[in-house]
């Protein structure tokens, strides 16, 4: 039988693609110093799971059914504020590295980066360091230049990249037609652009609005 290892980093697996998690565990159980303790494929589960196994550090995608991943995050950092979150996920908009890191994960990688740079950032974020590779420093950077959207500023470009006229907006969100070219003038300024395409690109680009 193989030894027990001493003292490894215990991880928790949250992704609803079981192939995925299937090779992240894998790569962990391949480390000397790290063991699964846990895995899951939706949100919830891994809130539920996190307060039984109480994981070191905890894989969480960002696409889940049920909670997404990063209102699980803000769930288990509210119960477990010491928490130690990294996202891995395929999603590499800036929006994306935005909100996970504001919701308080500690690292943010994607699926496409080698073994290597995943064990390494799991050892980093365990021993509480926040590092966060450069190209997606770069993302969280661009977007801390923009300015946030209001929740309402949120509805209405969601409607509009879906395709729906200021009246047909108005009328999703009980509010007058004036109201619905009020908030289309601020969330252009906010969003650098001079019209409704242009808007609608900009929102799918940075990953504001999501198609799926």
């Amino acid at each position: 039988m193989p030894s027990k290892k001493r003292n490894p980093i215990r991880l928790l697996i949250v992704d609803d693609h079981p192939a995925f998690r299937m090779g992240l565990a894998a790569l962990i159980q391949s480390q000397q110093d790290m063991e699964v303790a846990a895995e899951c494929g939706d949100g919830q589960q891994a809130v539920d799971l996190f307060r039984t196994v109480k994981p070191d550090v905890t894989l969480m995608d960002l696409r889940l059914p049920g909670l997404s991943g990063v209102e699980a995050i803000l769930a288990i950092r509210k119960e477990f504020p010491e928490a130690r979150v990294i996202v891995v996920t395929t999603y590499d908009w800036d929006e994306d590295v935005y909100r996970a890191m504001q919701s308080g994960a500690k690292s943010y990688l994607l699926k496409d980066m080698t073994q290597e740079q995943i064990a390494g950032t799991i050892r980093a974020v365990h021993a509480g360091d926040s590092k966060l590779p450069s190209n997606v420093a770069d993302r969280l950077a661009e977007r801390l230049k923009r300015e946030e959207l209001t929740q309402r500023e949120q509805d209405v470009l969601t409607l509009l990249t879906k395709g729906r006229s200021n009246k047909e907006i108005a009328s999703d969100l009980a509010i007058s037609e004036d109201t619905v070219k009020y908030h289309l003038k601020t969330l252009f300024t906010k969003l650098g652009v001079q019209d409704r395409t242009e808007a609608a690109i900009s929102a799918i680009r940075h990953g504001i609005v999501h198609l799926d």
